[in-house]
């Protein structure tokens, strides 16, 4: 998430207290424990003022009369991350059987791998600057490269989710995993009896009231577990690679928790090989422009 989108923050708090999701299980608790305490800091959760172009289409779709038409509306939304933009095709994207809540591609291979291979997710994956896509239920977040022109890669993003929907092809399959590739994602919010009570009251706070907001801004949110007082998080989908995601999690989710769960003593975020690398990267690169620019003006 973008720094300056992010800063602006107090919208996903406001958005996620206001949701019109069931009250959670632990809501008494958390009533309780929330009496009588500050309000949470609103600085730091992402938040985007969205952008919905919309293209109306004619186009064949499976319906009940033969030859029948109705119109195609994909809209797109900007996120807080410049880099990703998120399109609602007006059409299921996750389907039903599909335990996870999310499915993420982050490499050509993984469109075509099981559990979830995806004909749509490799074509738009094929297109030259697109580095990753992620399927929401309901919308599909597309992340380019940094160097890469929405101008030229929005369009050809439009036609392929256009053809997909309208030839009434299966956005996402479900293919039969081989021993040995590992376990099939599934949603790591969702209920567990062997939980406890504090790890219950998390994962409703973070289903009910930070998700939402986060699935607005077209990612999601990956609960990795709880230990020594401290929340372990993953961001995916435009989040993954926005440059303010540290902040999205310490300013306000971190914020958030600690506020309404007493034994939260923080959140740490969980990063893959990939992306430590390439924060470690993009850290060099500030302090080389640092240098850069202090030499510049010694000049001057």
């Amino acid at each position: 998430m973008s720094a300056l989108p992010c800063s602006a923050a107090p919208s996903l708090i406001s958005r996620a207290l206001r949701s019109s999701r069931p009250s959670p299980r632990w809501t008494r608790l958390l009533s309780t424990r929330a009496a009588g305490i500050s309000p949470p800091s609103r600085a730091g959760l992402p938040t985007a003022v969205p952008s919905r172009p919309v293209i109306r289409l004619r186009g064949a779709l499976p319906g009940p009369a033969a030859g029948a038409t109705r119109s195609i509306f994909i809209q797109t939304e900007n996120t807080p991350n410049p880099d990703a933009l998120k399109f609602l095709p007006d059409h299921r994207v996750v389907p039903d059987n599909v335990n996870a809540p999310f499915i993420e591609y982050l490499n050509p291979r993984s469109t075509i791998s099981p559990p979830y291979p995806s004909a749509l997710a490799a074509k738009l994956m094929n297109i030259d600057g697109v580095r990753s896509v992620f399927y929401g239920a309901d919308f599909i977040t597309v992340t380019k490269a940094g160097d890469a022109n929405w101008a030229h890669v929005r369009p050809e993003i439009f036609a392929l989710i256009t053809e997909a929907v309208t030839s009434g092809e299966a956005i996402v399959s479900v293919a039969e995993r081989k021993e040995g590739d590992g376990n099939v994602e599934e949603d790591s919010l969702a209920y567990n009896e062997d939980d406890s009570e504090v790890v219950g009251m998390i994962k409703e706070l973070l289903e009910t009231r930070i998700r939402p907001a986060i699935q607005e801004d077209g990612g999601d949110i990956d609960f990795r577990g709880f230990e020594d007082g401290y929340v372990k998080l993953k961001l995916r989908g435009a989040c993954r690679t926005c440059d303010s995601s540290t902040v999205t999690l310490k300013n306000g989710i971190e914020g958030m928790l600690m506020h309404y769960i007493e034994e939260v003593k923080g959140v740490h975020q969980i990063l893959d090989q990939e992306e430590e690398i390439a924060m470690e990267e993009f850290a060099k690169f500030e302090e080389k422009l640092k240098h850069h620019k202090a030499a510049h003006a010694q000049q001057v």
